[in-house]
């Protein structure tokens, strides 16, 4: 049995996860405190939140990243996973990604693969969370790698580049050339700062595009389409947005890792936007998508009278998404897995350190 945390902030954990975990021959428990998805038919651990308004010491001194003291519904998803792995005993455990459930598994005595993240992660937290793993999961390739990390990062790294649901699916077939041409707006579930006037004013200066926003809060967060809850873009949710995907000029989105996969399946041209995320992981993955001229990538929404010329910029540069998107990316990751679940556990002397 393997175990796997899936972390609830956006939808791209959770689609990876079951993309892995769907090709991984041991049977793969989840856990997360995210709803149940209807595409999960395996073993699943429900977690209650630990959300708090004024959190008490929540990073042990800056030590930890979310361990606030004397929460309840912390102290009840710990002891949940806990009271999982005395049970069932697994035989590895993925964090994807949670530093307080890596080590949790570890001190446990558990072997414990992390997902790697991009951006600066030589905090406190992080470095205890990839330090203690047998095995680090880098869902980009390693022609790209993250700079300025240590050795022995890079010695137990697997580079399985981009994973994405949509790995291997085929395109729809190609209908008539519209009359004008279509750039889709997909924005994740974990937030944004775009609001309506930043596409309004967009779609003022280029009359020979139809512009399509997707994404947004998650159905179970927001009902229908409408405004986003921070007042900005009008959005559509749609579980399988492949089919527009596809069929646009450009796509322009965030650099999340979960985003960036599904437009390489797609090959589609891109602009990337990074938003604000923690560690600066977007920004990282935005100066790594250019630096091999794979998108085009601005660091912030664009002035209005940009956009002809960016537009026309992204759909002319030549696909290189193979790069990024093997399309075995989720068969990597679970051969890592199946290979680290059966190998016999290794015996180290103990020194002092």
């Amino acid at each position: 049995m393997i175990g796997y945390y899936v972390h609830h902030q956006g939808r791209g954990h959770l689609h990876r996860a079951i993309r892995i975990a769907s090709r991984t021959p041991e049977p793969v428990t989840l856990l997360s405190s995210l709803p149940r998805p209807a595409a999960w038919a395996g073993s699943w651990v429900s977690l209650p939140t630990d959300t708090a308004d004024d959190p008490l010491d929540p990073t042990a001194q800056g030590r930890l990243h979310w361990v606030p003291l004397h929460h309840p519904g912390h102290r009840e998803r710990m002891g949940i996973i806990a009271q999982w792995i005395r049970r069932e005993s697994p035989s590895l455990f993925v964090s994807d990604v949670s530093v307080e459930a890596a080590a949790l598994a570890r001190l446990m005595g558990v072997p414990v693969v992390v997902t790697a993240m991009r951006g600066d992660r030589k905090d406190p937290a992080h470095r205890l969370g990839y330090d203690l793993a047998d095995a680090l999961l880098a869902p980009w390739p390693h022609t790209v790698p993250e700079p300025g990390w240590p050795p022995h990062w890079h010695a137990k790294t697997i580079h399985t580049g981009s994973i994405s649901r949509y790995d291997g699916r085929p395109r729809p077939p190609a209908a008539a050339a519209p009359a004008t041409k279509e750039v889709v707006v997909m924005l994740g579930a974990g937030g944004t700062y775009l609001t309506e006037d930043h596409l309004r004013e967009a779609q003022r200066t280029t009359p020979d595009w139809t512009w399509t926003v997707l994404g947004g809060r998650a159905p179970e967060n927001r009902a229908g389409g409408g405004p986003a809850p921070d007042g900005g873009s009008p959005s559509t949710w749609l579980d399988d947005p492949w089919p527009i995907l596809c069929r646009a000029q450009v796509v322009v989105t965030h650099a999340g890792q979960n985003a960036v996969a599904e437009c390489a399946a797609a090959r589609v041209p891109v602009v990337v936007i990074p938003e604000e995320r923690p560690h600066g992981e977007q920004h990282a993955t935005a100066r790594a998508l250019r630096a091999a001229g794979l998108a085009t990538v601005r660091e912030s929404w664009p002035a209005a009278e940009e956009w002809p010329a960016l537009l026309a910029e992204a759909a002319a540069l030549p696909d290189r998404w193979e790069q990024w998107s093997h399309g075995d990316g989720a068969d990597r990751a679970a051969r890592l897995l199946t290979d680290l679940a059966a190998r016999p556990t290794r015996r180290t002397a103990c020194v002092p350190r």
